[in-house]
């Protein structure tokens, strides 16, 4: 019985050490990332994603921030390096968590660095298939502020370039501003994004 209890003991050390180092290590990413070290970040996102094969939280880190480093990128190939990476590990966090809204708004989002690059050649394919993306991401939590913001971007995005009234879309950034105020999740490292664009979206919207 002793010898069952120390095992059994050793065996939640074990998982509390394993959950500790994961811990450290997302926090030392965050970390880098905040300092603009983002290919370092990139890596250590990249390196804890494969020591948690099961936990698609680094994999979508790794996604995201290789997303956001692209907007702006000039540079074809390094581009499209730093894309097709953001989508490899989308893959590999879509194959853990499927039907997840933060996994759809984060396609979307790698669509949209594709098309903020060249509209002419990828916005065409690409446009309709974000705009599917954010009604699958809305059908499945219409109350997460991120798929509601992200939509609602996307939608202005859309009208403007089409030389559309924009104020209809206001409305749910408004509502998203009032599902951030409520809005939380107990998984630690869960996306938490977005507020802040949302506010200076919504400031836009009264001027």
């Amino acid at each position: 019985m002793k010898k069952c209890i120390a095992l059994a003991f050793l065996a939640v050390s074990s998982i509390a050490l394993a959950q500790d180092r994961y811990s450290q290590g997302m926090q030392k990413a965050f970390q880098l990332w905040k300092d603009q070290k983002v290919v370092e970040a990139s890596n250590l996102f990249e390196r804890i994603a494969m020591a948690e094969p099961d936990n698609w939280l680094p994999h979508y880190y790794v996604t995201q921030l290789n997303t956001l480093i692209s907007f702006g990128e000039k540079d074809k190939e390094k581009l499209t390096r730093q894309l097709e990476k953001a989508k490899e590990f989308l893959d590999l966090s879509k194959a853990i968590s499927p039907d997840n809204p933060e996994l759809l708004v984060q396609e979307a989002m790698i669509n949209t660095a594709w098309i903020s690059f060249d509209g002419a050649t990828y916005g065409m394919t690409l446009s309709p298939l974000n705009a599917q993306l954010y009604q699958q991401a809305l059908a499945l939590a219409p109350e997460n502020p991120r798929v509601v913001f992200s939509k609602a971007e996307w939608d202005m995005g859309s009208a403007r370039y089409f030389g559309k009234d924009t104020t209809p879309y206001c409305k749910d950034v408004e509502r998203a501003l009032e599902l951030f105020a409520n809005f939380s999740v107990d998984t630690p490292f869960y996306p938490s994004w977005g507020k802040e664009r949302a506010e200076m979206v919504y400031k836009q919207c009264g001027d």
